[in-house]
């Protein structure tokens, strides 16, 4: 995938409507930047504080005149709402601005479109576009003039366009989710064998453009898509640690998370981001330059708490430091000595050093390394071990025994030797 596969011809222009209430946090920027990654022109945009909200039309008769006539003049194809609006709200909107009108999540929608490139991802897109255009099935739609019955229906009135629409909806979302359904088991399948094989993940989460697939570049050696723009990266990319340590470790590029994600988003893309929840160890990436960081870092604690994922050792990266004024420590530890958190640059390279000794500290809990040798009798230690998920390598010798490689503990290693009889494992 290269870069020009993302920027576009931005053909279609917009006209954002940015409103806001009072005590409420007011950030245009990100909206902006949003309506940038879905590749729109704009000349022009409309903001406005609300006393309340209009039942019909959210903004309000006066803002819409006023968008209406900005929106003629500019010859806008689309007019892009900061909030999420009602399904009669955008009908009414689209009727009155006489153009096309996405909400917050519509946009969200729109961008993810754009950016999904795998089979799964397109589904779990489609998915979720299915399912907040179900919420858009209203009465009151023109086209909802009576339809003749089919072929087999024994008289009668037919079905609404309403009623066909809701019905091939329905068909569609069934059809998608039991795609969806197989991709899963298929994923589980290879997640499974690496498990068994003993060989823990690291998952990258964070808020969109905080550096992650930046970082996930730096740490495999590999080369994802990376670029300053929200959701650059939408399908989820699993690579080996470049590392010169003996433990193999795998770590997973995931999609990135706003304020007010789409729960049509969320419930799509569950089945991807369940594998953050199997992680071992999470890296939440954060952009320490951006003023609103505390504020992206509480919604993405939000979002792995709903895919259970909340309890997960987790390291928090703080990324982008040669942009800061305060630089943060590059190792900082808590007040049992545990690191907390480390400060890079995913773009310099500063830090990383320290990032990877660290993860490998915590992903070992300072094991100990070793080389075993059973024989093809021992099978139900050898199955203990990757039941343990100890196994980081594996070789079968000529005669059909085993020379495994183990990382474990030293409370590992005594429980091995109860369990196993070899008091030499008790250290």
């Amino acid at each position: 995938m290269n870069e020009k596969e993302f920027n576009r011809p931005k053909i279609k222009k917009a006209l954002p409507v940015m409103v806001h209430f009072e005590k409420e946090d007011h950030a245009p920027e990100e909206f902006l930047k949003l309506i940038k990654s879905a590749n729109y022109n704009i000349e022009e945009s409309v903001r406005s504080k609300l006393s309340k909200i209009d039942a019909k039309t959210f903004l309000g008769k006066g803002l819409v005149e006023q968008t209406y006539v900005l929106s003629k003049e500019l010859t806008v194809d689309v007019v892009l709402i900061n909030k999420n609006i009602s399904a009669s709200q955008q009908r009414n909107l689209r009727k009155s601005l006489k153009c096309d009108v996405l909400d917050w999540t519509g946009l969200i929608l729109e961008i993810f479109s754009l950016r999904a490139r795998s089979f799964e991802g397109r589904m779990q897109v489609e998915l979720a576009q299915l399912r907040y255009l179900s919420t858009r099935l209203i009465r009151g739609w023109t086209h909802l003039e009576r339809q003749k019955g089919g072929h087999g229906l024994r008289g009668g009135p037919g079905e609404t366009q309403l009623e066909i629409d809701r019905r091939l909806l329905t068909i569609r979302i069934r059809q998608v989710k039991e795609r969806l359904v197989k991709i899963k088991k298929q994923r589980e399948l290879s997640g499974g064998a690496r498990r068994r094989g003993g060989i823990p993940t690291v998952a990258l989460v964070g808020y969109t453009n905080a550096g992650k697939s930046t970082l996930f570049n730096k740490l495999t050696n590999h080369q994802v898509y990376a670029a300053d723009q929200l959701f650059a990266t939408l399908d989820t990319t699993t690579r080996l640690l470049s590392t010169e340590g003996s433990e193999k470790i795998v770590v997973s590029d995931t999609v990135g998370f706003i304020k007010n994600l789409p729960p049509t988003l969320v419930a799509a893309f569950r089945a991807t981001l369940e594998e953050t929840a199997q992680a071992q160890l999470l890296l939440h990436v954060v952009d320490i330059s951006d003023s609103a960081h505390l504020e992206q870092m509480e919604e993405v604690e939000k979002v792995l708490d709903q895919i259970g994922a909340a309890k997960i050792p987790t390291i928090i990266v703080y990324n982008k430091i040669d942009n800061c004024v305060n630089k943060p420590a590059i190792i900082d530890r808590n007040a049992n000595g545990d690191i907390h958190s480390v400060g890079i640059s995913a773009v310099s390279g500063q830090g990383l050093d320290e990032l990877i000794t660290t993860i490998e500290e915590k992903i070992s809990g300072k094991k100990q390394f070793l080389t075993l040798r059973l024989e093809a009798s021992q099978g139900k230690l050898r199955s203990l071990l990757y039941d343990w998920r100890a196994v980081s390598d594996e070789t079968v010798l000529e005669n059909g025994d085993f020379l495994i490689r183990l990382g474990l503990t030293r409370k590992e290693l005594r429980i091995l030797g109860q369990k196993s009889g070899l008091e030499d494992f008790a250290l």
